[in-house]
């Protein structure tokens, strides 16, 4: 019998265990079920009374009676058992062995010719489906702070690209300032420049506020303009939230762009576009949001995806006058191309602009959660990390600046950019922090869905691909079977993560270091073969860095190019 689908339930407070005290049998079941409260965390979730933790609809579990089941599985569950969890849903557990994942995790997963929003939404009407986004569903959501050190990459690559390796001195514009977006304002501070951002929410510019990642909050446009011009000038870094629609803002700073009021050098969007029903149409007020959307869901995607369109062109325009313009991996250009815009995709999407490179050399994100709850435990790992790396200056200025500026929420962590041979040295020298006591308890090691061998995602991570490949799906399931083979304490395939229904598949991986040699072992295959996928995904497509990467250091591909 399947579970009711109950989705809100204000009386429910989740907080994540802290100290040694295990409520589980063992650390290896403690972890998820520790990341799983952590995700429900109110520091932590976008709306933890209705289970999402980010993107609008990015549930931890399917339902309040779904959540308490796994729960209550996880403090049961044996160190040779796996349990089995569908679209948030436990559904079996399995005698395994030792060496196999703890926990299997699918969400939002259809058959092609079923795989958009109208069946997945039925489903989940009938309470048989969630939308797990990437970490949100997978258990390894550390908040904002989980994908900023991706998105002052991005802003990095764009500052070495087209200004001089520095974004003082220039101002950016985008939208959305929500879980994944709210990173945006500090990587550009961080990177030296002006922000403006643009989201329909005071509250969510607010939050971010608080937590340091935004500077200041307006209400007025034109002192929004003249703060952040005054920054541009003066090449002060400065981030400003304005409370508006980016569909209608960005339409009216286009206009004082081309008047000489306001100049303008990059522009990109992270509002939930991935999902019609999370993007505010011009037409209705943040109030009327929730009754509209669910009174004429058709009607209201229509609406949106008008409203996008009108927000995408203005962004082209923005590209036509000169501003460097990139898609932030959220499908805007798609909904407005639906729309009837044909001008949508003449600006690129940011992987295939930025971030391919790095994916060739394995290089991804490294995140790592204290389950202590001691915020004593990351500053150890951090200062341990910077002496196993003593050369890498840019990972030390990284973590010294993430150490002076974020804020933790929910579970102290941290999360860096890490390569194909240094995340496995990574992942063992936490290992023995744990072993040694250097840290007071276990310490969860994952990462986001976005990395260089989980995703095919062709609105995203494998647009444009050399070879053209963008859309096959083989890859994130390989991926997700060899962190399955190589020792991974949980494991997911999620569908449609980011970007929307129909449009990617990709898979996640969480190792925890417990002190032990076995969990020593299975880190150190898993951090080993994990990134080693990104490698192989780009020599098989073509790429010669990953080829020459390949060669350097060892990875074994039976047909790879010859020279």
């Amino acid at each position: 019998m399947n579970q009711s689908f109950t989705q809100h339930d204000p009386s429910r407070t989740i907080r994540a265990a802290r100290g040694t005290q295990l409520s589980a049998k063992s650390w290896q079941t403690e972890a998820p079920l520790r990341m799983l409260m952590n995700n429900l965390d109110p520091e932590v979730a976008e709306r933890p009374e209705d289970l999402v933790v980010y993107g609008g609809t990015g549930r931890a579990a399917r339902s309040w009676e779904a959540y308490d089941a796994i729960v209550d599985t996880l403090q049961d569950l044996e160190a040779d058992e796996t349990l089995l969890v569908q679209s948030g849903k436990p559904v079996g557990v399995l005698r395994t062995n030792r060496w196999a994942p703890r926990v299997l995790l699918a969400n939002s997963n259809l058959v092609g010719d079923w795989a958009d929003w109208e069946h997945f939404r039925e489903l989940e009407s009938e309470g048989l489906m969630m939308y797990g986004q990437m970490t949100a569903g997978s258990w390894i959501y550390i908040a904002t702070q989980g994908i900023l050190q991706g998105t002052f990459e991005t802003f990095a690559a764009v500052a070495q690209k087209r200004f001089g390796s520095s974004l003082a001195g220039t101002l950016t514009l985008t939208g959305g300032c929500g879980g994944m977006g709210g990173a945006q304002p500090l990587s550009v501070t961080l990177n030296g420049g002006a922000m403006l951002i643009v989201d329909v929410s005071e509250d969510r510019l607010r939050r971010r506020q608080s937590k340091r990642y935004l500077d200041e909050v307006e209400t007025d446009l034109d002192a929004a303009v003249e703060k952040v011009m005054a920054a541009k000038r003066e090449k002060r870094a400065l981030s400003v939230g304005y409370v508006g629609n980016a569909a209608e803002v960005f339409a009216e700073l286009l206009r004082r762009h081309r008047a000489g009021a306001i100049e303008v050098d990059i522009v990109t969007d992270q509002t939930s576009a991935h999902d019609p029903l999370s993007y505010l149409p011009t037409e209705y007020t943040v109030d009327e949001w929730e009754s509209e959307s669910k009174a004429d869901p058709e009607g209201f995607t229509k609406k949106a995806q008008e409203s996008m369109a009108a927000q995408v062109q203005a962004m082209v325009e923005f590209q036509d006058a000169g501003a460097e313009v990139f898609d932030y991996g959220n499908s805007i250009r798609d909904e407005a191309r639906t729309a009837g815009y044909s001008r949508a995709f003449e600006f690129p999407g940011f992987v295939p602009a930025y971030i391919r490179p790095l994916f060739c050399e394995g290089l991804g994100p490294f995140r790592w959660v204290a389950l202590s709850g001691d915020p004593e435990d990351i500053r150890v790992t951090d200062e341990a990390i910077k002496e196993l790396f003593p050369d890498n200056t840019h990972l030390h200025t990284w973590l010294d600046a993430a150490a002076e500026h974020v804020e933790f929420e929910g579970l102290p962590a941290r999360i860096c950019w890490l390569g194909y041979g240094e995340r496995h040295q990574a992942g063992l020298l936490l290992n023995r922090l744990v072993a040694e006591g250097k840290v007071k308890a276990p310490i969860v090691i994952g990462r986001d869905h976005l990395d260089s061998g989980s995703v095919a995602s062709p609105y995203r991570e494998t647009e444009a691909m050399l070879d053209g490949s963008d859309a096959v799906a083989d890859w994130p399931l390989l991926n997700a079977l060899t962190a399955a083979s190589s020792g991974a304490t949980w494991v997911s395939i999620h569908h449609g993560g980011g970007v929307g229904m129909g449009r990617s598949i990709h898979a996640g991986q969480v190792g925890v270091a417990d002190g032990t040699e076995l969990a020593a072992a299975k880190l150190e295959a898993l951090l080993t073969n994990d990134p080693a996928m990104g490698i192989i995904r780009h020599v098989d497509a073509g790429y010669e860095t990953a080829s020459a990467v390949a060669a350097e250091r060892d990875v074994r591909i039976p047909m790879s190019p010859k020279d």
